[in-house]
């Protein structure tokens, strides 16, 4: 054997105790499973900080299901199951949802079924990042259905990644899915699940639960519960938090708030901030600010037809 296969081994077989006959029960292929899991599970810093997001779109459909082949092996993997919550999630709303926003005008059937896709792959993002709360809470997702406030109190501050990967993915699901009543009446567990999140870890990845909210305020009418004056406090929030070097929140307030209000110049104001942030200042948000980026090109075109004259 390889001298440095050896010494690997043996610190795999110390690592499960002394050696494997004397511990049946610990696994090599689960431990091996694990580590791996715990690598891809990290491995995220990687895709968010490449500037190429057609690579990474390319890319993403194997990393998924690569997790989810793991998780087949190892389905209590909290790394893991945060990875497909997560990866779900950005891969449906940054790629799959802007095809569906960009077909529409031209292929209205094309554009219903990537919407139809998308909603679906938010819902499996959805029932992923469940498990992950499934891990520490037993029972929690039937519990969130009969009990929301008591299922909701047992979340600790190491639940905030899981409870916001989980509404955020639900959200974009009732979103994109506004002609299913029964995902409209999910709406109110969303909002507790964010809203424990924020009151967990308010400042949770620089405002990532702030950006969300500036969407889910801003978004609604006050008859549906909505305010844009918390919209415009999140933003704010979300702001300061990114220290105004993330875009999305300027593309939150811009497609929420300010076309509610038909506020073209502050649409257009906003939109061309999110574009004079450069994508380079933080490596970590490159990939996210890329993809703004082109949104906020996309939506800066479609001005004649969002706002009345």
């Amino acid at each position: 054997m390889n001298r440095d296969l050896s010494g690997w081994f043996r610190a795999l077989v110390a690592s499960c105790g002394l050696t494997v006959l004397a511990l049946p029960g610990c696994s090599i292929k689960r431990f091996a499973i694990n580590r791996l899991g715990d690598a891809l599970a990290e491995s995220g810093a990687t895709y968010a900080s490449d500037n190429d997001p057609q690579l990474v779109r390319d890319a993403l459909p194997f990393a998924l299901k690569l997790v989810e082949s793991l998780l087949e092996q190892s389905p209590r993997h909290r790394g893991l199951l945060l990875a497909a919550a997560g990866g779900f999630t950005q891969y449906a709303f940054a790629f799959v949802e802007q095809d569906a926003d960009e077909t529409q005008d031209h292929d209205v059937a094309a554009s219903a079924a990537l919407r139809v896709r998308a909603r679906r792959l938010l819902l499996r993002a959805r029932d992923y990042g469940l498990r992950g709360l499934e891990t520490e809470h037993e029972g929690f997702a039937r519990r969130l259905h009969a009990d929301r406030a008591a299922a909701l109190r047992d979340a600790s501050i190491d639940d905030v990644p899981f409870l916001y990967w989980t509404a955020a993915a639900w959200g974009a699901a009732v979103a994109a899915g506004k002609d299913d009543p029964d995902l409209l009446a999910d709406l109110p567990l969303v909002e507790g699940l964010i809203r424990r999140a924020l009151e967990l870890k308010p400042d949770f990845d620089h405002g990532a639960i702030h950006e969300f909210l500036i969407s889910y305020e801003g978004g609604r009418t006050e008859a549906m519960g909505g305010s844009i004056e918390r919209a415009r406090l999140h933003f704010e929030q979300a702001m300061r938090l990114s220290e105004g070097k993330r875009a999305q929140p300027l593309l939150s307030l811009a497609e929420t708030v300010a076309v509610r209000l038909q506020d073209r110049k502050e649409f257009e104001a906003l939109l061309r901030r999110a574009l004079k942030i450069d994508p380079d200042v933080r490596p970590e948000w490159r990939l996210a600010n890329l993809v703004a980026q082109r949104r906020a090109r996309w939506l800066l075109s479609r001005a004649d037809l969002l706002f009345a004259e």
